[in-house]
């Protein structure tokens, strides 16, 4: 089963930082494994960033600039897709429902997009879960989608349509027939998530059924499901990510080092089931993206 397979390496997280010693933070450590990534075998890596001082997740433009610059002063092939998730976190107030606790981030689709309109990355994801996650709620709306894949047309940028839950997929097929999403696109189904569809054949089957024909996808599974997920994903017909944003371990109680060891696995995984792995000029074309 010799398959071109595009391995994707997701650098660095959205959430609180886990208890790794070694966890990307600032531009530099993102760029550094990035870059290490790159030439262990990722031909696209997903990023997000933090504030260099407290970790906490970022959307600040310049952070994104230097990420990307630094990664383009040494590697101009590899594709960056960048992360708009930012903005859609609501805390309820445990006094009154209705308004948003501390630590809320709720922004309109403009700023979500803004450093996407501006440094116009090969791909950027883009959300359309509203969905439970342990004491917050993540929010998507329509609208907010909706405008956000204009603009992100608008900058030439592909949108990576990630997906939740099942009727992601339904809003998903809705936005392509009204002509809000190009087809067939570029897919993610992300497994394993606490509230999300489960780590399981089943799920990763049922999503790949539901997805247009001629799609681009990846399966990719949280915490200790990545691995098993990278080979469920190849053996469907998909492709492959990895890296600290879901999973910080090499095997139970054992610390990956770093990104690029996460991909050299990967990589291991995929080989030993005969894919062969997409360099980015490959998965370029495989995307369509000149």
């Amino acid at each position: 089963m010799d398959r071109k397979t595009i391995i994707t390496c997701a650098l660095t997280g959205g959430t609180p930082v886990p208890n790794h010693p070694d966890y990307p933070i600032t531009p530099k450590q993102i760029a550094d494994q990035g870059l290490a990534a790159a030439d262990a075998g990722a031909a696209i890596l997903h990023i997000h960033v933090r504030d260099p001082a407290t970790g906490v997740t970022s959307n600040e433009i310049a952070l994104y600039r230097e990420v990307i610059d630094r990664i383009r002063q040494k590697n101009t092939e590899v594709l960056l897709n960048l992360s708009t998730g930012y903005g859609a976190i609501f805390f309820p107030d445990p006094s009154d429902p209705s308004r948003a606790a501390a630590g809320s981030y709720v922004q309109r689709a403009e700023e979500r997009v803004a450093h996407i309109l501006e440094l116009k990355p090969e791909i950027c994801t883009l959300d359309l879960n509203t969905m439970n996650l342990p004491n917050l709620i993540v929010m998507n709306s329509e609208k907010i989608v909706t405008e956000m894949a204009l603009a992100i047309r608008s900058a030439g940028v592909v949108p990576e349509i990630e997906i939740f839950d099942t009727g992601d997929l339904v809003m998903a097929r809705h936005l392509i027939e009204t002509g809000v999403l190009d087809g067939p696109g570029l897919w993610s189904l992300v497994l394993g998530l606490r509230y999300s569809l489960p780590a399981t054949t089943d799920a990763m089957v049922y999503g790949k059924n539901n997805l247009p024909a001629g799609a681009n996808w990846t399966g990719f599974g949280i915490s200790r499901h990545q691995f098993p997920m990278v080979a469920q994903s190849f053996l469907l017909g998909g492709h492959a990510r990895v890296g600290m944003e879901d999973n910080v371990y090499l095997a139970q109680g054992v610390f990956t080092p770093d990104n690029a060891t996460l991909v050299r696995r990967a990589r291991t995984i995929l080989e030993n089931l005969g894919a062969s792995i997409a360099s980015p000029a490959e998965a370029r074309r495989m995307i369509g993206i000149a």
